[in-house]
């Protein structure tokens, strides 16, 4: 599997990846990015932030880069790179199909992406991202899983991942929503052949949402590898915006505290890879410090009283704008 290139990796980052969400498209759901972006927002200039970002990353020890169909043109931009990178033959590339982008490069475009799990999305954007990825794509995953989607239960679906899987692109999803835990359990009991068709969940995870952390735990179990995003809540966990509890434990660590948050996933032994979305090399760097913090009990509880119920939790996301 490719995950076995990041196990065998040494460096205090090997488990953060980054996420390239926030810089393959000109909109996004973020918090501060006006700040973080400015105006320009060109693919010219999204794509010189990106390649920016992807060094910063590989130099600082970072071995997985994440992307997606819906992530605007996120895939071509990683794919410039890898070409331009032939010594980065060791990191570990995941996208997800399920998602169409349709926003056209607007900030404004009354829909952004559109979700459609049927065989035939995944087929046409199968060939889509291996029209820029090809031999590149080592983890290929459905986007957004929820427990009413057609994606668990479609046999036909599940024949055509188990041809990718025997291909050798490990077969993955990712879930979103107040019901990700009983999504994960669903997707645990997907079979092809009576052998378990997903090798790899992504899911929400942070301070605020931690009621994926049963299931992912029993998912690292299964012998998935284990992938969390949004662990910056989208901003909400990042200056100025995170709350004060999380202010004082940053303070009392001399870190940021997107590097505190971040620390505090790491720490959970089911966490394989913990997604950096930084938008800046800046954030980059105060993310990756996440790999040194070190929390004693009493931060960890005080931090862990930060829990938010689930559907209030993802109420409130669903409440944020496309900036």
């Amino acid at each position: 599997m490719p995950f076995a290139r990041l196990a065998a990796a040494t460096t205090p980052t090997c488990h953060i990846g980054l996420g390239l969400a926030a810089v393959g498209r000109p909109g996004y759901i973020n918090l501060g990015r006006d700040r973080d972006l400015g105006e320009d927002r060109s693919v010219e200039v999204m794509r010189m932030r990106t390649h920016d970002l992807l060094d910063a990353a590989y130099a600082q020890g970072v071995r997985y880069f994440d992307v997606a169909r819906s992530y605007g043109l996120s895939e071509g931009f990683l794919a410039a790179w890898l070409r331009e990178r032939p010594d980065a033959a060791d990191v570990v590339v995941g996208s997800k199909w399920g998602y169409t982008y349709t926003a056209d490069w607007s900030t404004n475009a009354e829909q952004h992406e559109v979700k459609d799990h049927s065989v035939a999305t995944y087929e046409r954007q199968r060939a889509e991202t291996e029209a820029l990825l090809g031999d590149r794509l080592d983890l290929y995953q459905i986007h957004s899983l929820t427990p009413d989607s057609p994606a668990l239960t479609d046999r036909e679906l599940h024949a055509k991942l188990a041809e990718a899987a025997a291909s050798g692109v490990t077969v993955g999803f990712s879930t979103s929503g107040p019901a990700q835990a009983d999504t994960i359990r669903a997707a645990l009991a997907v079979t092809v052949g009576g052998e378990p068709l997903f090798r790899a969940v992504q899911s929400t995870y942070n301070v605020l949402e931690t009621s994926a952390g049963p299931a992912l735990a029993e998912a690292h179990e299964a012998g998935l590898t284990v992938i969390v995003k949004e662990g910056m809540a989208n901003g909400r966990l990042a200056e100025p915006h995170a709350p004060d509890v999380l202010k004082a434990v940053a303070e009392e660590t001399t870190q940021g505290c997107d590097a505190v948050a971040l620390a505090l996933i790491l720490r959970s032994p089911w966490a394989g890879v913990v997604l950096s979305g930084a938008a800046t090399v800046a954030q980059l760097g105060s993310n990756l410090h996440a790999a040194v913090v070190d929390l004693d009990d009493d931060q960890v509880a005080r931090l862990g009283a930060l829990a938010e119920d689930p559907h209030a939790y993802w109420e409130r996301r669903g409440r944020l704008p496309w900036h």
